[in-house]
């Protein structure tokens, strides 16, 4: 892991510099002075992804979804408690496919709910259905920022 990482702020979108030491230490935008954590998945449309998908050195973990599906809202407390736990090891997006279906093209999502995981700007793993708690938790440790 590098000295610095460079965080995109859920807030204002601000790309901040950020000593990797001081991840868990519940860091602020230098922009809007809001947190840069939330414990809660980032809801972002296409232009909101692009910019933490090419500006954050953190995993993204992403959840394509649709508001019609039940698996879906099935999973949504999962997700939401993943990000709770598992922040700031990564960022927790969610894209919502009836909405962003440009986004859901470009990554050839087929059916939902299904996680990506990207990382330095590529797909790295990917997950079709939903998953309990310690069944995404298990597989996203292998792709999570040491802490």
């Amino acid at each position: 892991m590098s000295d610095t990482l460079h965080l995109v702020c859920p807030h204002c979108a601000a790309v901040n510099r950020l000593p990797a030491a001081r991840l868990a230490a519940a860091p602020n935008c230098g922009q809007c002075k809001q947190p840069l954590f939330t414990g809660e998945p980032l809801e972002v449309d296409g232009a909101s992804f692009e910019r933490h998908l090419q500006r954050s050195e953190l995993p993204l973990v992403v959840d394509f979804w649709a508001p019609w599906c039940g698996p879906c809202r099935m999973m949504a407390p999962t997700f939401h408690q993943a990000a709770i736990d598992l922040e700031p090891a990564a960022r927790f997006l969610k894209v919502n496919t009836e909405e962003e279906q440009a986004l859901a093209g470009r990554f050839n999502i087929r059916s939902i709910p299904t996680l990506a995981v990207f990382h330095d700007g590529r797909e790295i793993a990917r997950q079709s259905g939903a998953l309990d708690l310690a069944s995404l938790k298990r597989w996203l440790q292998p792709h999570l920022m040491a802490l």
